[in-house]
Protein backbone atom coordinates (compact mmCIF):
# COMPACT_ATOMS: atom_id res chain seq x y z
CA UNK A 1 0.00 0.00 0.00
CA UNK A 2 0.98 3.21 -0.88
CA UNK A 3 2.06 6.16 2.83
CA UNK A 4 -1.39 8.36 1.83
CA UNK A 5 -2.89 4.74 2.16
CA UNK A 6 -1.20 4.23 5.48
CA UNK A 7 -1.66 7.95 6.75
CA UNK A 8 -5.48 7.72 6.69
CA UNK A 9 -5.39 4.57 8.67
CA UNK A 10 -2.96 5.91 11.35
CA UNK A 11 -5.63 9.06 11.37
CA UNK A 12 -8.85 7.09 11.87
CA UNK A 13 -6.70 5.38 14.45
CA UNK A 14 -6.41 8.43 16.05
CA UNK A 15 -9.59 9.75 15.98
CA UNK A 16 -10.93 6.84 17.59
CA UNK A 17 -8.38 6.62 20.11
CA UNK A 18 -8.77 10.19 20.92
CA UNK A 19 -12.74 10.57 20.69
CA UNK A 20 -14.12 6.89 21.84
CA UNK A 21 -12.79 6.95 25.68
CA UNK A 22 -14.48 10.16 26.45
CA UNK A 23 -18.12 9.37 24.70
CA UNK A 24 -18.06 6.04 26.29
CA UNK A 25 -17.41 8.07 30.02
CA UNK A 26 -20.16 10.29 29.23
CA UNK A 27 -22.50 7.17 28.13
CA UNK A 28 -21.55 5.18 31.70
CA UNK A 29 -22.98 9.05 33.11
CA UNK A 30 -25.99 8.56 30.85
CA UNK A 31 -26.91 4.97 32.43
CA UNK A 32 -25.02 5.80 35.61
CA UNK A 33 -26.80 5.52 38.84
CA UNK A 34 -25.74 9.14 40.36
CA UNK A 35 -28.99 10.46 38.62
CA UNK A 36 -27.22 13.28 37.31
CA UNK A 37 -25.67 13.15 33.84
CA UNK A 38 -24.14 16.32 31.41
CA UNK A 39 -26.78 18.17 29.89
CA UNK A 40 -29.26 17.68 32.46
CA UNK A 41 -30.61 21.31 32.32
CA UNK A 42 -31.43 20.96 28.34
CA UNK A 43 -32.64 17.10 28.42
CA UNK A 44 -34.30 16.82 31.20
CA UNK A 45 -37.54 18.84 31.00
CA UNK A 46 -37.51 16.91 27.22
CA UNK A 47 -37.44 13.82 28.57
CA UNK A 48 -40.35 14.87 31.66
CA UNK A 49 -42.49 15.64 29.06
CA UNK A 50 -41.82 12.42 26.83
CA UNK A 51 -42.44 10.46 30.27
CA UNK A 52 -46.02 12.20 31.31
CA UNK A 53 -46.66 11.34 27.30
CA UNK A 54 -46.12 7.85 27.45
CA UNK A 55 -47.32 7.48 31.30
CA UNK A 56 -43.87 6.25 32.72
CA UNK A 57 -42.76 6.55 35.89
CA UNK A 58 -38.50 6.98 35.62
CA UNK A 59 -37.90 6.22 39.14
CA UNK A 60 -39.65 2.73 38.84
CA UNK A 61 -37.15 0.03 38.00
CA UNK A 62 -38.14 -3.61 36.30
CA UNK A 63 -37.06 -7.05 36.80
CA UNK A 64 -35.74 -9.05 33.78
CA UNK A 65 -38.79 -10.30 33.14
CA UNK A 66 -40.76 -7.14 32.41
CA UNK A 67 -37.38 -5.21 31.34
CA UNK A 68 -37.85 -8.68 27.76
CA UNK A 69 -41.54 -7.77 27.35
CA UNK A 70 -40.65 -4.17 27.11
CA UNK A 71 -37.98 -5.04 24.86
CA UNK A 72 -40.07 -7.32 22.35
CA UNK A 73 -43.33 -5.25 22.75
CA UNK A 74 -41.86 -2.35 21.49
CA UNK A 75 -39.91 -4.58 18.68
CA UNK A 76 -43.26 -5.66 17.76
CA UNK A 77 -44.65 -2.41 17.59
CA UNK A 78 -41.75 -1.11 15.53
CA UNK A 79 -42.68 -3.65 12.96
CA UNK A 80 -46.07 -3.00 12.56
CA UNK A 81 -46.03 0.82 12.12
CA UNK A 82 -43.02 0.25 9.70
CA UNK A 83 -45.06 -2.32 7.41
CA UNK A 84 -48.45 -0.25 7.53
CA UNK A 85 -46.17 2.99 6.62
CA UNK A 86 -44.12 1.14 3.59
CA UNK A 87 -47.92 -0.21 2.22
CA UNK A 88 -49.69 2.84 2.26
CA UNK A 89 -46.90 5.01 1.39
CA UNK A 90 -48.62 6.06 -2.10
CA UNK A 91 -51.40 8.00 -0.34
CA UNK A 92 -49.20 9.59 2.30
CA UNK A 93 -46.98 12.99 1.90
CA UNK A 94 -44.02 14.00 0.78
CA UNK A 95 -43.85 11.58 -2.17
CA UNK A 96 -42.93 14.02 -5.08
CA UNK A 97 -42.19 11.05 -7.23
CA UNK A 98 -45.66 9.48 -6.55
CA UNK A 99 -44.09 6.11 -4.88
CA UNK A 100 -46.40 3.32 -5.07
CA UNK A 101 -47.12 1.39 -2.33
CA UNK A 102 -44.37 -1.26 -1.61
CA UNK A 103 -45.23 -4.72 -2.23
CA UNK A 104 -46.67 -7.00 0.74
CA UNK A 105 -43.14 -8.97 0.48
CA UNK A 106 -40.98 -6.15 0.27
CA UNK A 107 -42.60 -4.03 3.04
CA UNK A 108 -42.65 -7.56 4.96
CA UNK A 109 -38.84 -8.03 4.79
CA UNK A 110 -38.06 -4.65 5.01
CA UNK A 111 -40.08 -4.07 8.67
CA UNK A 112 -38.58 -7.47 10.15
CA UNK A 113 -34.93 -5.88 8.67
CA UNK A 114 -34.97 -2.44 10.01
CA UNK A 115 -36.79 -3.69 13.17
CA UNK A 116 -33.90 -5.98 13.84
CA UNK A 117 -30.33 -3.68 12.95
CA UNK A 118 -30.14 -6.32 10.08
CA UNK A 119 -31.18 -3.57 7.56
CA UNK A 120 -30.80 -6.29 4.59
CA UNK A 121 -32.45 -4.38 1.45
CA UNK A 122 -33.71 -5.98 -1.18
CA UNK A 123 -35.09 -3.29 -2.89
CA UNK A 124 -33.40 -0.04 -4.66
CA UNK A 125 -34.00 2.99 -1.81
CA UNK A 126 -34.04 5.97 -4.42
CA UNK A 127 -36.49 4.10 -6.82
CA UNK A 128 -38.95 2.61 -4.59
CA UNK A 129 -39.46 4.78 -1.26
CA UNK A 130 -41.03 8.09 -0.63
CA UNK A 131 -39.14 10.78 1.46
CA UNK A 132 -42.03 10.31 4.07
CA UNK A 133 -40.86 6.52 4.68
CA UNK A 134 -37.27 7.27 4.06
CA UNK A 135 -37.35 9.86 7.18
CA UNK A 136 -40.34 8.61 9.58
CA UNK A 137 -40.04 5.12 8.49
CA UNK A 138 -36.21 3.79 7.98
CA UNK A 139 -34.68 6.49 9.89
CA UNK A 140 -36.60 6.51 12.83
CA UNK A 141 -36.15 2.62 13.17
CA UNK A 142 -32.57 3.03 12.56
CA UNK A 143 -32.20 5.28 15.90
CA UNK A 144 -34.39 2.92 17.74
CA UNK A 145 -32.80 -0.24 16.44
CA UNK A 146 -29.66 0.63 17.92
CA UNK A 147 -30.96 2.24 21.08
CA UNK A 148 -32.64 -1.07 21.83
CA UNK A 149 -29.30 -2.97 21.45
CA UNK A 150 -27.60 -0.50 23.10
CA UNK A 151 -30.49 -0.64 26.06
CA UNK A 152 -30.57 -4.66 26.36
CA UNK A 153 -26.27 -3.86 27.00
CA UNK A 154 -27.41 -1.55 29.68
CA UNK A 155 -29.23 -3.71 31.45
CA UNK A 156 -26.58 -6.72 31.02
CA UNK A 157 -23.52 -4.44 32.40
CA UNK A 158 -26.18 -3.54 35.60
CA UNK A 159 -26.62 -7.17 36.04
CA UNK A 160 -23.06 -7.89 35.96
CA UNK A 161 -22.26 -4.87 38.63
CA UNK A 162 -25.03 -4.73 41.05
CA UNK A 163 -24.59 -7.58 44.38
CA UNK A 164 -28.16 -8.24 44.98
CA UNK A 165 -30.56 -6.35 43.36
CA UNK A 166 -33.22 -7.55 41.70
CA UNK A 167 -34.15 -5.23 38.90
CA UNK A 168 -32.11 -4.20 35.64
CA UNK A 169 -33.70 -0.58 35.41
CA UNK A 170 -36.67 1.27 33.40
CA UNK A 171 -36.19 0.23 29.35
CA UNK A 172 -38.89 3.32 28.73
CA UNK A 173 -35.90 5.29 30.23
CA UNK A 174 -33.09 3.75 29.11
CA UNK A 175 -34.52 3.88 25.71
CA UNK A 176 -35.90 8.10 25.86
CA UNK A 177 -32.15 8.48 27.13
CA UNK A 178 -30.10 6.70 24.40
CA UNK A 179 -31.77 8.40 21.77
CA UNK A 180 -32.14 12.02 22.89
CA UNK A 181 -28.89 12.32 24.79
CA UNK A 182 -26.51 10.03 22.86
CA UNK A 183 -27.99 8.86 19.46
CA UNK A 184 -29.54 12.26 18.20
CA UNK A 185 -26.99 14.73 19.37
CA UNK A 186 -24.42 12.77 17.93
CA UNK A 187 -26.04 12.37 14.39
CA UNK A 188 -26.89 15.90 14.20
CA UNK A 189 -23.22 16.82 14.13
CA UNK A 190 -21.87 13.43 11.30
CA UNK A 191 -25.03 15.17 9.10
CA UNK A 192 -23.94 18.45 9.31
CA UNK A 193 -20.41 17.20 8.14
CA UNK A 194 -21.82 14.71 5.79
CA UNK A 195 -23.36 17.63 4.03
CA UNK A 196 -20.15 19.54 3.93
CA UNK A 197 -18.75 16.81 2.24
CA UNK A 198 -21.32 16.61 -0.71
CA UNK A 199 -24.09 14.31 0.76
CA UNK A 200 -27.44 15.45 0.16
CA UNK A 201 -29.97 16.56 2.26
CA UNK A 202 -33.57 17.91 0.93
CA UNK A 203 -36.92 17.18 -0.37
CA UNK A 204 -37.05 17.30 -3.76
CA UNK A 205 -37.83 14.73 -6.43
CA UNK A 206 -35.56 13.91 -9.72
CA UNK A 207 -33.94 16.68 -11.37
CA UNK A 208 -33.34 15.88 -15.23
CA UNK A 209 -30.45 16.78 -16.54
CA UNK A 210 -28.92 17.06 -19.93
CA UNK A 211 -25.61 15.19 -20.16
CA UNK A 212 -22.79 15.73 -22.77
CA UNK A 213 -24.39 13.15 -25.47
CA UNK A 214 -27.47 15.11 -25.20
CA UNK A 215 -29.33 12.43 -23.27
CA UNK A 216 -31.25 12.86 -19.73
CA UNK A 217 -30.36 11.61 -16.75
CA UNK A 218 -32.59 11.88 -13.41
CA UNK A 219 -30.55 12.36 -10.32
CA UNK A 220 -32.46 12.28 -7.32
CA UNK A 221 -32.36 14.13 -4.52
CA UNK A 222 -33.80 13.72 -0.76
CA UNK A 223 -32.77 14.01 3.10
CA UNK A 224 -30.04 11.68 2.78
CA UNK A 225 -27.23 13.02 4.86
CA UNK A 226 -29.64 12.75 7.87
CA UNK A 227 -30.48 8.88 7.25
CA UNK A 228 -26.75 8.21 6.55
CA UNK A 229 -25.47 9.79 9.79
CA UNK A 230 -27.60 7.42 11.90
CA UNK A 231 -27.49 4.16 9.83
CA UNK A 232 -23.46 4.52 10.66
CA UNK A 233 -23.12 5.67 14.48
CA UNK A 234 -26.43 3.27 14.92
CA UNK A 235 -24.22 0.64 13.14
CA UNK A 236 -27.13 -0.21 10.73
CA UNK A 237 -25.98 -0.44 7.02
CA UNK A 238 -29.17 0.37 5.33
CA UNK A 239 -28.84 2.68 2.48
CA UNK A 240 -30.45 5.76 1.05
CA UNK A 241 -29.43 4.98 -2.47
CA UNK A 242 -29.49 1.62 -3.93
CA UNK A 243 -25.43 1.35 -4.24
CA UNK A 244 -25.02 2.14 -0.64
CA UNK A 245 -21.89 4.22 0.66
CA UNK A 246 -20.91 3.49 -3.05
CA UNK A 247 -23.03 6.45 -4.19
CA UNK A 248 -21.46 9.85 -4.88
CA UNK A 249 -24.59 11.70 -3.30
CA UNK A 250 -24.44 9.13 -0.16
CA UNK A 251 -20.49 9.04 -0.20
CA UNK A 252 -19.10 11.80 -2.05
CA UNK A 253 -15.45 12.43 -1.25
CA UNK A 254 -12.57 10.89 1.12
CA UNK A 255 -12.98 13.12 3.84
CA UNK A 256 -16.32 12.00 3.92
CA UNK A 257 -15.23 8.43 3.81
CA UNK A 258 -13.62 8.77 6.64
CA UNK A 259 -16.27 10.62 8.57
CA UNK A 260 -18.75 7.82 7.66
CA UNK A 261 -16.24 5.09 8.70
CA UNK A 262 -15.62 6.77 11.95
CA UNK A 263 -18.89 6.71 12.30
CA UNK A 264 -19.27 3.02 12.08
CA UNK A 265 -17.05 1.98 14.56
CA UNK A 266 -16.67 4.89 17.52
CA UNK A 267 -19.80 3.73 19.59
CA UNK A 268 -19.35 0.08 19.64
CA UNK A 269 -15.64 1.12 20.71
CA UNK A 270 -16.87 3.75 23.45
CA UNK A 271 -19.13 1.22 25.13
CA UNK A 272 -16.08 -1.29 26.00
CA UNK A 273 -14.84 2.02 28.35
CA UNK A 274 -18.78 2.90 29.14
CA UNK A 275 -18.55 -1.37 30.32
CA UNK A 276 -15.71 -0.33 32.75
CA UNK A 277 -16.75 2.69 34.16
CA UNK A 278 -20.31 0.43 34.75
CA UNK A 279 -18.91 -2.19 36.83
CA UNK A 280 -16.29 -0.01 38.43
CA UNK A 281 -13.16 -1.49 37.02
CA UNK A 282 -11.54 0.85 34.21
CA UNK A 283 -9.22 -2.05 33.85
CA UNK A 284 -11.99 -4.17 32.18
CA UNK A 285 -12.83 -1.61 29.84
CA UNK A 286 -9.32 -1.12 28.82
CA UNK A 287 -9.33 -5.07 28.59
CA UNK A 288 -12.19 -5.52 26.38
CA UNK A 289 -11.41 -2.41 24.13
CA UNK A 290 -7.86 -3.75 23.32
CA UNK A 291 -9.57 -7.47 22.17
CA UNK A 292 -11.80 -5.32 19.90
CA UNK A 293 -8.78 -3.03 19.06
CA UNK A 294 -6.31 -6.09 18.25
CA UNK A 295 -8.91 -7.92 15.96
CA UNK A 296 -10.23 -5.21 14.07
CA UNK A 297 -6.85 -3.42 13.21
CA UNK A 298 -5.26 -7.35 12.16
CA UNK A 299 -8.46 -7.56 10.04
CA UNK A 300 -8.59 -4.53 8.76
CA UNK A 301 -4.76 -4.53 7.77
CA UNK A 302 -5.07 -7.41 6.06
CA UNK A 303 -8.40 -6.76 3.49
CA UNK A 304 -6.43 -3.48 2.72
CA UNK A 305 -3.17 -5.51 2.01
CA UNK A 306 -4.83 -8.27 -0.08
CA UNK A 307 -6.97 -5.84 -2.43
CA UNK A 308 -4.37 -3.52 -2.43
CA UNK A 309 -1.64 -6.26 -4.27
CA UNK A 310 -4.21 -6.67 -6.49
CA UNK A 311 -4.90 -9.76 -8.19
CA UNK A 312 -2.24 -11.99 -9.36
CA UNK A 313 -3.86 -13.85 -12.35
CA UNK A 314 -4.00 -9.99 -14.03
CA UNK A 315 0.27 -9.90 -13.36
CA UNK A 316 0.52 -13.41 -15.32
CA UNK A 317 -1.59 -11.54 -18.15
CA UNK A 318 0.50 -8.06 -18.04
CA UNK A 319 -1.75 -6.08 -16.66
CA UNK A 320 -0.22 -3.39 -14.29
CA UNK A 321 -1.83 -3.23 -10.67
CA UNK A 322 0.98 -0.95 -9.10
CA UNK A 323 0.09 2.58 -7.57
CA UNK A 324 1.26 5.39 -9.95
CA UNK A 325 -0.18 8.90 -10.52
CA UNK A 326 -2.83 7.66 -12.68
CA UNK A 327 -4.06 5.07 -10.63
CA UNK A 328 -4.26 3.94 -7.04
CA UNK A 329 -3.28 0.35 -7.53
CA UNK A 330 -4.43 -3.19 -6.73
CA UNK A 331 -7.94 -5.01 -7.37
CA UNK A 332 -10.10 -1.85 -8.35
CA UNK A 333 -12.76 -3.98 -10.14
CA UNK A 334 -15.86 -3.50 -7.86
CA UNK A 335 -14.46 -0.17 -6.11
CA UNK A 336 -14.94 3.58 -6.45
CA UNK A 337 -12.02 5.42 -7.81
CA UNK A 338 -12.60 8.33 -5.47
CA UNK A 339 -11.52 5.51 -2.58
CA UNK A 340 -9.43 2.90 -4.31
CA UNK A 341 -8.68 -0.52 -2.67
CA UNK A 342 -7.30 0.58 0.79
CA UNK A 343 -10.22 2.57 2.03
CA UNK A 344 -12.46 0.23 0.55
CA UNK A 345 -10.39 -2.82 2.41
CA UNK A 346 -10.91 -0.60 5.23
CA UNK A 347 -14.73 -0.08 4.68
CA UNK A 348 -15.10 -3.72 4.41
CA UNK A 349 -13.29 -4.62 7.95
CA UNK A 350 -14.72 -1.99 9.89
CA UNK A 351 -18.90 -2.59 8.74
CA UNK A 352 -18.69 -6.79 9.07
CA UNK A 353 -16.69 -6.18 12.54
CA UNK A 354 -19.46 -4.03 13.17
CA UNK A 355 -22.58 -5.89 11.55
CA UNK A 356 -23.47 -2.31 9.72
CA UNK A 357 -23.47 -3.88 6.53
CA UNK A 358 -23.17 -0.68 4.57
CA UNK A 359 -20.73 -0.86 1.48
CA UNK A 360 -18.19 1.35 -0.32
CA UNK A 361 -17.48 -1.19 -2.86
CA UNK A 362 -18.89 -4.49 -4.20
CA UNK A 363 -17.63 -7.34 -2.22
CA UNK A 364 -17.89 -9.91 -4.90
CA UNK A 365 -15.42 -8.54 -6.71
CA UNK A 366 -12.69 -9.25 -3.86
CA UNK A 367 -9.74 -11.27 -4.15
CA UNK A 368 -10.10 -14.49 -2.53
CA UNK A 369 -7.64 -13.86 -0.04
CA UNK A 370 -9.73 -10.19 0.48
CA UNK A 371 -12.83 -11.27 0.58
CA UNK A 372 -12.07 -14.31 3.14
CA UNK A 373 -11.14 -11.47 5.46
CA UNK A 374 -15.02 -9.83 5.36
CA UNK A 375 -16.22 -13.28 5.78
CA UNK A 376 -14.38 -14.20 8.97
CA UNK A 377 -14.99 -11.11 10.43
CA UNK A 378 -18.31 -11.99 10.55
CA UNK A 379 -18.08 -16.01 11.35
CA UNK A 380 -16.19 -14.15 14.70
CA UNK A 381 -19.82 -13.09 15.50
CA UNK A 382 -19.12 -9.64 14.96
CA UNK A 383 -17.51 -8.39 18.11
CA UNK A 384 -14.72 -6.66 17.09
CA UNK A 385 -16.13 -3.85 18.34
CA UNK A 386 -19.74 -5.50 17.11
CA UNK A 387 -23.03 -3.32 16.65
CA UNK A 388 -23.90 -0.92 19.07
CA UNK A 389 -25.03 -2.76 22.38
CA UNK A 390 -24.57 -5.85 20.81
CA UNK A 391 -21.11 -6.54 20.21
CA UNK A 392 -20.29 -6.01 23.85
CA UNK A 393 -22.66 -8.62 25.04
CA UNK A 394 -21.30 -11.19 22.69
CA UNK A 395 -17.69 -10.34 24.11
CA UNK A 396 -18.89 -10.35 27.63
CA UNK A 397 -20.32 -13.77 26.69
CA UNK A 398 -17.11 -14.75 25.59
CA UNK A 399 -15.51 -13.86 28.41
CA UNK A 400 -18.04 -15.57 31.23
CA UNK A 401 -17.75 -18.52 29.04
CA UNK A 402 -14.05 -18.45 28.60
CA UNK A 403 -13.93 -18.08 32.53
CA UNK A 404 -16.18 -21.10 33.15
CA UNK A 405 -14.47 -23.02 31.06
CA UNK A 406 -11.01 -22.39 32.28
CA UNK A 407 -12.32 -22.61 36.25
CA UNK A 408 -13.21 -25.78 35.23
CA UNK A 409 -10.07 -27.31 34.38
CA UNK A 410 -8.18 -25.87 37.26
CA UNK A 411 -10.97 -27.12 39.75
CA UNK A 412 -11.94 -24.10 41.40
CA UNK A 413 -15.33 -22.34 40.78
CA UNK A 414 -15.38 -19.88 38.48
CA UNK A 415 -15.54 -16.13 38.66
CA UNK A 416 -16.21 -13.47 36.71
CA UNK A 417 -16.22 -9.73 38.27
CA UNK A 418 -16.00 -10.88 41.71
CA UNK A 419 -19.30 -13.18 41.30
CA UNK A 420 -19.41 -16.50 40.81
CA UNK A 421 -20.88 -18.41 38.04
CA UNK A 422 -23.21 -21.01 39.33
CA UNK A 423 -27.06 -22.19 38.49
CA UNK A 424 -28.18 -19.08 40.28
Amino acid sequence: MSIPNWVQFAVLIALLAITAPPLGIYIARVYGETGTAPGDRFFKPVERMLYRLCRVDPASEQPWTTYAFAVIAFSAVSFLLLYGLLRLQAVLPFNPTDMPAVTDHVAFNAAVSFMTNTNWQSYGGETTLSHLTQMTGLTVQNFVSAAVGMCVMAALIRGLARRWAQTLGNFWVDLTRTVLRILLPLSFVVALLLISQGVIQNLSGFTAAQTLEGATQYIPGGPAASQVAIKQLGTNGGGFFNVNSAHPLENYTPLGNLIENWAILVVPFALAFTFGRMVGDRRQGFAVAAIMAIICVGMSVAAMSFEGNGNPRLDALGVSQTATADQSGGNLEGKEVRFGTAASGLWAASTTGTSNGSVNSMHDSYTPLGGMIPMSHMMLGEVSPGGVGVGLNGLLIMAILSVFIAGLMVGRTPEYLGKKIQAT
